[in-house]
């Protein structure tokens, strides 16, 4: 009965990480345009919540982009890449949106922050899935469909866990 306990102990703790994982939500910058300059950045991000727990997905072509954090608006506004945050090139670079706050992105390669090549996001505190569905691109429809289902199985996931609760006690 101890090892049944435990192994009931050990389901319920990874029933809940499986839940708090399915709630996050990728962000893949720009839609299926990606991190382009030909993106209107400011008009993407505006249908968008960006919730801790969230990740940006930035894809591009490396050696043409890159993707510089900025420390500040000040920065961001004057396109000013040299005092970066971080600096990232791999062409499919993930960033964890670990705390709330806002955030500035612009492209490394000179004159595309000038360009438009820059992003502004704000990161909010919350539990419920994120909204993607305000990206104006094709490929978002399969995004806002895993943010439809995403609720869907988190809640299968408690409902299962639940039930196998009552079972094992009785």
């Amino acid at each position: 009965m101890k090892a049944l306990r435990k192994s009931l102990f050990i389901f319920v703790i990874v029933a809940v990480m499986i839940q708090k994982t399915a709630m996050a939500a990728q962000h893949v910058v720009g839609g299926s345009q990606g991190w382009d300059e030909s993106t209107d950045f400011k008009s993407w991000s505006s249908g968008q919540t960006f919730k801790v727990g969230d990740t940006l997905a930035f894809r591009y072509n490396p050696g043409l982009h890159s993707v510089v954090e900025l420390e500040g608006e000040s920065s961001y506004k004057s396109c000013d890449i040299s005092s970066s945050v971080n600096s990232m090139s791999a062409g499919n670079d993930v960033v964890k949106l670990n705390k709330p706050g806002t955030r500035y992105f612009a492209c490394g390669t000179a004159g595309h922050c000038n360009q438009g090549m820059k992003l502004k996001i704000t990161t909010v505190t919350g539990s419920a899935p994120s909204n993607q569905a305000a990206s104006s691109t094709p490929s978002s429809s399969s995004a806002a469909s895993f943010r439809i289902s995403t609720p869907f199985f988190a809640f299968i996931a408690a409902t299962l866990t639940i039930q196998i609760t009552i079972v094992f006690l009785l």
